[in-house]
């Protein structure tokens, strides 16, 4: 479906039996439990127009007869009258990890779960892609035409919150494995991309730590981090929430070589085998994986008071 029929369906959609449950939430009802018990489910990837407690395939207009393509998730409390209330919901996008079957990562939009755990299906939650080079798909490995890649972030991230109502004041932008790496890689890419986002998080590799050896773009180390210092350094004192399965990354060091003064930073050592006990699962295939939050757990606890103090203070 276009991005034009979506929107022509979410104009005329009627807004059903469910009204209590999508009333005009209060302030309080957008924050997370930081002490739920509850494990959290992935809402399937469907077609149709986006909706309430659904999570559609949507294609912008500029894609049209691709097969490149998002994902919107749609909060419970989320109506199609949120202009008349004057609701907006925060609002979490999301870049994905690289195909790498070990981990039972697909490298595709749909299979992503990060930016849902983080959200507690509270938020607005879209999946980004990456453009494959000639632009007629997206890219399941590293970042494909960056060019593309960022200029659909732009036109698409505005676009987005414009049309569902999300909170410009609250636009957190997330990413694991590759898209950890590639919310400063392509999130931070310029200036004018960098102020699109209010909070940035990551989960399993950063920006400049490492090198990414047979690539043009990771390697040699010193370029690399070179750059990666240049994209770091637009974060400035937004909230930085950096998590890692396990210890020894070095990335606090690297943050710290390039801001010394790097107090917005936040930092837990995740371990997904005490949330999950042992793998493959039900969820996870690895102990590298995104889906640790659908979980509760002491880490879960920790990142929702992060993500409730980011919306308290905007």
């Amino acid at each position: 479906m276009t991005w034009m029929a979506v929107l022509a369906a979410i104009n005329v959609a009627a807004i059903g039996g469910r009204d209590a449950a999508r009333a005009n939430p209060p302030a309080a009802a957008l924050l997370l439990d930081p002490h739920s018990s509850a494990e959290l489910r992935l809402p399937p990837v469907t077609s149709g127009a986006a909706a309430a407690g659904k999570r559609v395939r949507a294609t912008a207009p500029e894609y049209a007869g691709t097969s490149v393509y998002h994902t919107i998730f749609l909060p419970i409390s989320w109506r199609p009258d949120w202009r008349r209330t004057g609701t907006r919901w925060p609002i979490i996008f999301e870049y994905t990890g690289n195909w790498f079957p070990k981990a039972g990562s697909t490298g595709a939009v749909k299979d992503a779960a990060l930016g849902y755990g983080l959200s507690g299906g509270k938020y607005i939650w879209v999946v980004l892609p990456y453009i494959r080079t000639g632009g007629r798909a997206n890219e399941r490995t590293w970042w494909g035409d960056v060019d593309r890649t960022v200029a659909y972030a732009k036109t698409n991230v505005p676009r987005i919150i414009e049309q569902f109502g999300g909170n410009r004041k609250t636009v957190f932008l997330c990413g694991f494995s590759r898209g950890a790496i590639g919310v400063n890689f392509i999130g931070l890419h310029d200036n004018e991309i960098a102020k699109m986002w209010t909070a940035f998080i990551t989960h399993d590799h950063f920006d400049g730590v490492k090198q990414w050896r047979g690539t043009d773009w990771g390697s040699p180390l010193a370029q690399y981090r070179q750059h990666a210092a240049e994209r770091l350094r637009r974060v400035g004192k937004r909230p930085y929430l950096i998590c890692q399965n396990g210890t020894g990354y070095g990335t606090d060091a690297f943050v710290r070589s390039v801001l010394p003064n790097a107090d917005n930073f936040t930092y837990i050592d995740v371990s997904t085998k005490d949330i999950f006990g042992s793998f493959p699962n039900d969820l996870a295939v690895a102990a590298h994986n995104d889906r640790w939050l659908l979980k509760p757990s002491k880490y879960r606890t920790r990142v929702w008071k992060w993500m409730n103090d980011v919306v308290q203070r905007r």
